[in-house]
This record gives C-alpha cells, sequence and structure tokens, in this order.
C-alpha cells in the first residue's frame, strides 16, 4: 500500500489578504530578511507549487505575512492500492508471438523414395 501526499501553497492567497497584487510586492519584503530571489523565482514561488523551498525562505514568508508554517501550505495524505494484474498460466499472452515459436512438423523421407 502506498501513500500519496498533495499538498497546496497558499502565498498568492496571503498576498491577497496582505494588499499585494503581484510578486513584485515580495521582493523589497524578502531582501528586508535577507532573502535575494530574482523577480522570476518569486513568480514561480507564488504562481506554482514549489518541489523544494529553504527554511529560511518559508521562515521569511511566515514573519512577512504574520502566520504559522502551516497557513503557507496545506497537505492531504490519501492511501493508494495497488492492484495487482492477474493472469492465467499459459494463456498465450504471456508469451509474445506465439505461432512464431511452434514447433514445424518433420516430414521424413527414405532416400530411395524421392
Amino acid at each position: 500500500m502506498n501513500r500519496q501526499i498533495d499538498y497546496q501553497f497558499r502565498v498568492k492567497e496571503l498576498m491577497a489578504r496582505a494588499g499585494m497584487r503581484n510578486s513584485r510586492d515580495l521582493v523589497a519584503p524578502l531582501r528586508e530578511r535577507g532573502i535575494t530571489l530574482s523577480e522570476s523565482q518569486i513568480y514561480r514561488l507564488v504562481g506554482q507549487n514549489p518541489d523544494r523551498i529553504a527554511f529560511q525562505v518559508l521562515a521569511a514568508l511566515c514573519d512577512i505575512f504574520k502566520v504559522e508554517a502551516n497557513e503557507i501550505f496545506t497537505y492531504t495524505g490519501t492511501e493508494t492500492r495497488t492492484q495487482r494484474r492477474r493472469t492465467a498460466v499459459g494463456d498465450g499472452t504471456d508469451v509474445p508471438l506465439m505461432e512464431a515459436y511452434r514447433p514445424v512438423r518433420a516430414r521424413i523421407t527414405r532416400p530411395d523414395e524421392q
């Protein structure tokens, strides 16, 4: 049994609550806290779910918006089951091109009967 983890990064919602309309509005507050990111990095941070994030950036975002980390992102975990594929042995699907492997009937002749 596997577990699927999905998460939602909610910086865009927090920016809207704080009155920030553009991702450029985060450049100055992040620089005040010692985080130097390019505008394109901040745009991706706001618009997409990041695969990785430095704890310094996460802590700076918490400080900017005056929230806890659990308000910046939410996650859900669901159980996923993998189903086994059942096939019968010898039903022809386990060997590709079964006809190509069948033997050819031999014809035996005597040398004097040709």
